[in-house]
């Protein structure tokens, strides 16, 4: 049995991204308010605040505004306001610019700012701490700590300095009991100690189950003469045809800097389809090349992201503990945003947690935090935004856009109607003999890229001589199942190429082999895999990407 040292406070968030940092924040505002004294510890298995941070990103102010009203006096990093927004159908060798006033009102980006949310992470965190809160960088949160009656105590953090072989190296550290009154996870897209959660308290049994997007990105520095600082460019169509979901979006941040990237839904169902692939391929476009042409990529990344909406999210409480931000799900999915509503639902959820702290006897249950986002704006803007990705899952690109169209733009999303989610996205692949093979261009090393020269720019970087994190639940099934049936689409859906099937000279013995280094943590293979084989777990602390800027 190893012996860990355990820490206590009175609440643990696990994830310094906008929802954990802002529930940090609320929390210690409300104690310099009331004169009063509640350790908050904020952990995140990136190697700073930020490193692990990955969106767009276009960030609407609502929740900014109300956490820090004087958030431009402080020297928050949201620099570029929009300017100017377009939106383009692609076809294969056009560009059908539709009018904005025909959009719905919900896309419209008047007001909001183009950032890195990295950085804007970075700067939430400093004003987390410099309210109080504890902030540990580093630490991954590989279990969540029970007592007997099943309540939520905390976590432990991952063993540093164990050898692959499981067993330990000279610099062995075990990891720390983390314990709180409360815990908050806070962890984004499928986080690992979220999912576990969500399964052992039956949390999702009454939602539909959650779809995803995979979203790649890459930063540019490009031509001063192409750059228009402010302009906000989304896409639809062309590479993806009518039964993918997908689009692209372009965003001109300062210091002539465009962040580019790519959103495909995972419920894709052709396994030789590689979002990595579409989106190189869409840089090519001759209405999108001339953009980059020129310029200097700079970085690399890719997240999952949750899409179902509102008849997706989970119940967001249990003993001991809640879910906030995308570790439930509370994207909004026309608006292309969850910063503002992760930011919150932290808030929300850090209300709820003072007020039981405040009591004689504090609940194991924190019941009135699901009820403080039922009554909250968050609930209104998901609730119009409900049919949304449903609808396209249903009737495709050119129809879903119809229908969506009139229902927010005439109704505002209030129909007396809710369109449901049925399937699971690793249920939604073809065999691969009943779908047709898409030969992809080879990069060209200017405009598109390989996968390997990719993960470099994202500064990933594991301890080799580690356990893999990727686990297979049974190691025969990638070569019993997934390569016959579906040509290992595990090497395709990766943005990263982690997954890769290798052979003897001959052509013979395939297995797989996972490159765990390269893994940039976007989470796609434990959504993704058909046979759900593959589990994503924590690596040790500080490993994975780097991101400066994104």
């Amino acid at each position: 049995m190893v012996e860990r040292e355990s820490m206590e406070f009175d609440v643990l968030i696990v994830g310094a991204g906008p929802s954990g940092l802002a529930a940090a924040i609320r929390l210690r505002q409300l104690c310099e308010e009331q004169g009063r004294d509640i350790s908050v510890c904020v952990i995140d298995k990136g190697s700073e605040v930020g490193a692990h941070i990955l969106s767009g990103a276009v960030l609407e102010p609502r929740a900014m505004n109300e956490l820090f009203p004087d958030w431009k006096e402080r020297g928050a990093p949201l620099n570029t306001p929009v300017t100017d927004e377009k939106f383009w159908f692609l076809t294969p060798y056009s560009n059908i610019a539709l009018p904005t006033f025909l959009l719905p009102k919900a896309t419209h980006n008047h007001g909001n700012y183009i950032v890195s949310l990295g950085n804007v992470c970075r700067w939430l965190g400093q004003q987390a701490e410099a309210l109080g809160a504890e902030i540990y960088p580093g630490f991954a949160a590989a279990d969540v700590l029970y007592d007997d009656d099943g309540r939520v105590l905390g976590v432990v953090t991952g063993d540093m300095g164990v050898g692959r072989d499981g067993k330990p190296k000279p610099t062995y550290q075990p990891g720390f009991e983390l314990r709180a009154r409360y815990t908050l996870f806070a962890e984004g897209c499928r986080g690992s100690l979220s999912k576990s959660l969500i399964a052992r308290f039956g949390l999702a049994d009454k939602a539909d189950p959650q779809t995803y997007g995979i979203g790649i990105k890459e930063l540019w520095e490009v031509d001063p003469e192409k750059h228009q600082q402010g302009l906000v460019l989304h896409s639809a169509g062309w590479p993806m045809d009518n039964s993918t979901y997908g689009g692209s979006f372009i965003y001109h941040l300062e210091n002539n800097q465009v962040a580019v990237g790519f959103v495909i839904g995972l419920d894709y169902s052709n396994p030789h389809l590689s979002p990595f692939e579409e989106f190189q391929r869409f840089k090519t476009h001759p209405a999108i090349r001339p953009t980059f042409e020129g310029g200097k990529r700079i970085s690399y990344g890719a997240r999952a992201l949750n899409e179902g909406g509102l008849q997706c999210i989970p119940e967001l409480v249990f003993p001991g503990g809640a879910l906030i931000g995308c570790s439930a799900g509370f994207l909004n999915v026309p608006k292309i945003k969850g910063s503002h509503t992760a930011m919150k639902t932290g808030m929300l959820a850090a209300e709820t947690v003072y007020e039981a702290l405040s009591g004689d006897d504090a609940p194991d249950v924190l019941s009135d935090y699901p009820e403080r986002v039922r009554e909250s704006w968050v609930y209104k803007e998901l609730y119009k935004a409900r049919n949304f990705r449903p609808a396209f899952a249903k009737l495709g690109t050119v129809l879903g856009t119809l229908y969506n169209g009139i229902e927010q733009k005439l109704f505002g999303g209030n129909v007396p109607w809710t369109l449901h989610t049925t399937h699971a996205d690793h249920e939604c692949l073809k065999k691969a003999s009943e779908a047709p093979k898409i030969e992809y261009p080879k990069p060209d090393g200017k405009i598109s890229f390989d996968r390997l020269s990719s993960v470099f720019i994202s500064n990933t970087n594991h301890e080799e001589d580690q356990p893999i994190h990727l686990k297979l639940k049974d190691p025969e099934v990638p070569i019993r199942i997934n390569l016959p049936e579906y040509d290992a689409p595990e090497q395709r859906y990766c943005p990263a190429g982690v997954y890769e099937i290798v052979r003897d000279d001959d052509g013979s013995n395939p297995r797989l082999q996972i490159n765990a280094q390269n893994c940039v943590h976007c989470k796609t293979c434990d959504i993704k895999d058909p046979t759900q084989n593959i589990v994503w777990t924590v690596p040790e602390g500080g490993g994975g990407p780097n991101y400066p800027n994104m």
